[in-house]
């Protein structure tokens, strides 16, 4: 079992920058795959970025403005968000996965956190 909660999110201008964290316990963190996702209203969870400790990688509509890092001695998983646009307002989930490698698709996470909201003002 692996619980996950995020926090970070709020209420920011277009432009701005926002850092979400992902405290991970109960498993070897340095072990599983986490990555975050994002649900906007009507819309389904899409795919933000993955950390699989030696990589990393991004949806294209995020690839330069946001940023995956991991603290191994906080068990914390964090999302730097630049030059947020309004496009980027969803709430914004961290995900946990059993299985090694990475996938783009929500349904291959085994575990998720409770969310938080992220709002871009234009």
């Amino acid at each position: 079992q692996v619980q996950l909660v995020e926090s970070g999110g709020g209420l920011v201008q277009a432009g701005g920058s926002l850092r979400l964290s992902c405290a991970a316990s109960g498993r070897t963190f340095s072990r599983i795959v986490i990555g975050w996702f994002r649900q906007a209203p009507g819309r389904e969870r899409e795919f933000v970025a993955v950390d699989i400790s030696w990589s990393r990688d991004y949806a294209d509509s995020v690839k330069g403005r946001f940023t995956i890092s991991r603290d191994y001695a906080k068990n914390t998983v964090y999302l730097q968000m630049n030059s947020l646009k309004y496009e980027d307002t969803a709430v914004y989930y961290c995900a946990a996965r059993d299985s090694p490698g990475w996938s783009p698709t929500p349904s291959s996470y085994d575990y998720w956190g409770q969310g938080t909201q992220v709002t871009v003002s234009s």
